[in-house]
């Protein structure tokens, strides 16, 4: 699996790619590995306000539903609408093509949680 070091991760399997006052996210390569072949993306509006830890969309996979969830707070300021017509770029490039949003950071102390990607691949390798 890839995880690349420029990326921040999450628990929930989110990646974030800080970028000034905002971040572009996404989910991570074991995250699509383990939901399978993705079927439809939801995601919110551009201009939406996320809190962190709602539920800010979902992904349908052969397996399941589930839900997205927001890494931090901010204003939705784009969303990529070429995933949501090709799921499958989820599962086919994750790290680049197949992002999800990208929105501004309210608080940067939030991210405070987020893990490398080294420890990101000790947590999934040791998640069982």
């Amino acid at each position: 699996m890839d995880f690349p070091d420029e990326l921040k991760y999450s628990k929930e399997h989110i990646w974030v790619r800080i970028e000034g006052n905002s971040a572009v996210i996404g989910i991570t390569d074991f995250a699509q590995e383990e939901l399978g072949p993705i079927s439809g993306i939801e995601l919110p509006e551009e201009g939406d306000e996320v809190e962190q830890d709602d539920s800010v969309g979902s992904i349908e996979a052969r397996k399941t539903v589930a839900d997205i969830y927001a890494p931090f707070s901010g204003t939705v300021q784009n969303i990529n609408n070429e995933a949501i017509d090709n799921p499958v770029l989820l599962n086919d490039d994750p790290y680049d093509g197949g992002w999800l949003l990208e929105v501004t950071i309210n608080d940067p102390d939030e991210l405070k949680g987020f893990m490398s990607a080294d420890d990101y691949a000790d947590y999934v390798e040791n998640k069982d």
